[in-house]
């Protein structure tokens, strides 16, 4: 696969968002470009540069930016005493509209995978005049089943792991519950072994293809507490998202032209969630990777990603 040229922001910066809360975000690509923004997974995986690549330099303005107490993004959620109330959907969304308006930008391509599907489909479905075309993939609507799924219900294909997984919280005690509970403890040791077993978890249920690597950001310590503590707090609360209200309200944007991209091998998110949006979205594309799970360098991910921002890139 040949991606396009590394390339460098010509503009970034720490956006106040209030609460506390500066998001980092850059622009790469032409200024006078088409208008895309990428909405990392997670929640908590944050943006990488990698993520430049797949649009067309020349023909995109790409903005990238890491959520709140992701990344280069301050706080972050591996700092001590830590406090992720103001941390939630309807904040990240304020966010997304409050960075469009500080660029200056009317209208956007929204790309989105894994959790950022679902903040997508949530973006999109608030502000559907805002929104050009949507690139989603790995796609979660963040559901209180889905997450009941990806905690528990997929331990039956993995059990090894699962059982390892659930060791790690204390018997009788809500996964979620527990999880978080030892992730945001004051000791650093129950932190740090939580958040090992969190995201040693995480790493199990995507390593579906042969020969499969974790991404070089799990060794970082300070990147798994971050994560871990965030897709706790979110998950514990199903995202602060009314059960199947992105499904439900897909009309508002059914006009919008959409690529889903989901491999038939994702053990995190199951297919059959994106195969239900694509039956209730008129101007969506589904394209069904036969080799990939859930993981972005899975057979023919790239690919399918790459044909989806150059298709776009002509509208």
């Amino acid at each position: 696969m040949s991606l396009y040229p590394e390339i460098e922001p010509y503009d970034h910066g720490l956006l106040e968002v209030g609460d506390g809360h500066r998001i980092y975000w850059e622009v790469c690509g032409n200024p006078a470009g088409k208008p895309a923004v990428v909405l990392h997974g997670g929640p908590g995986s944050g943006c990488g540069a990698n993520a430049r690549r797949y649009y067309d330099p020349a023909v995109y303005r790409l903005v990238l930016f890491d959520q709140r107490s992701v990344g280069r993004s301050l706080p972050h959620a591996s700092e001590p005493g830590i406090d992720l109330s103001a941390n939630t959907t309807e904040h990240l969304l304020q966010d997304i509209d409050r960075l469009r308006r500080h660029l200056g930008i009317e209208r956007w391509l929204v790309f989105g995978g894994s959790w950022g599907s679902t903040l997508a489909l949530a973006y999109a479905e608030r502000h559907p005049g805002r929104v050009t075309e949507m690139i989603l993939a790995s796609i979660a609507t963040t559901t209180p089943a889905e997450i009941d799924w990806i905690a528990r219900g997929v331990g039956q294909f993995f059990p090894e792991a699962w059982e390892r997984f659930r060791s790690g919280a204390p018997a009788g005690e809500n996964l979620l519950d527990g999880y978080h509970r030892l992730l945001m403890s004051p000791d650093p040791a129950v932190a740090a072994k939580a958040a090992g077993d969190w995201c040693e978890w995480e790493n199990a249920i995507v390593a579906v293809t042969p020969g499969h690597k974790p991404h070089p950001r799990w060794v970082d310590p300070k990147f798994r507490l971050g994560f871990a503590r965030l897709v706790t707090h979110y998950w514990r609360h199903h995202a602060w998202l009314e059960d199947g209200i992105l499904l439900r309200n897909i009309g508002r944007i059914a006009h919008v032209p959409a690529a889903l991209i989901h491999g038939r091998l994702d053990f995190s998110c199951p297919l059959v969630n994106a195969w239900l949006l694509h039956k209730s979205w008129p101007a969506s594309e589904l394209t069904i990777l036969g080799a990939a799970g859930h993981d972005g360098r899975d057979p023919g991910a790239g690919e399918a990603l790459l044909a989806a921002t150059d298709r776009f890139a002509r509208r």
